[in-house]
C-alpha cells in the first residue's frame, strides 16, 4: 500500500499537522515504530527543555557563584567544586563556540 500525507492533530497544542511521506519514509528507515504525536513547533520546544503548558518537568536550576567575576548565576546542572561555572555575560566571553560577529 502506497504511503499517503497524513493529517495528525498535536497532543500538546492541538493544531493540526502533516505527517508527510517523506517524513513517513525517514521514520520507516530508522526504524520507529509510532507516529509523530507532536507538531514540529512542540517537538523543538520540548527538546530546548520548554514546557509552554506540555506535558513534563520543569527545568531546573541552581544557584551557583561566577568563577570569573563572583557574581550570583544560575545554572541548568548542579554545580561541581573542582569545575568552573560563569555567568551568562562571563560565558560569552570564555565559550570559544560562542564567538560574537
Amino acid at each position: 500500500m502506497a504511503l499517503q500525507d497524513r493529517t495528525i492533530n498535536c497532543r500538546d497544542c492541538s493544531t493540526d499537522f502533516v505527517f508527510t511521506v517523506g517524513e513517513q519514509e525517514f521514520y520507516a528507515q530508522k526504524g520507529f515504530e509510532h507516529e509523530p504525536t507532536r507538531c514540529p513547533a512542540c517537538r523543538q520546544a520540548r527538546k530546548r527543555g520548554r514546557n509552554d503548558g506540555a506535558q513534563g518537568a520543569e527545568r531546573t536550576l541552581y544557584d551557583a557563584v561566577c568563577s570569573q567575576c563572583g557574581a550570583a548565576a544560575q545554572v541548568p546542572f548542579s554545580p561541581r567544586p573542582d569545575k568552573p561555572v560563569y555567568c551568562a555575560d562571563c560565558y560569552k566571553k570564555v565559550s570559544p563556540r560562542r564567538t560574537r560577529a
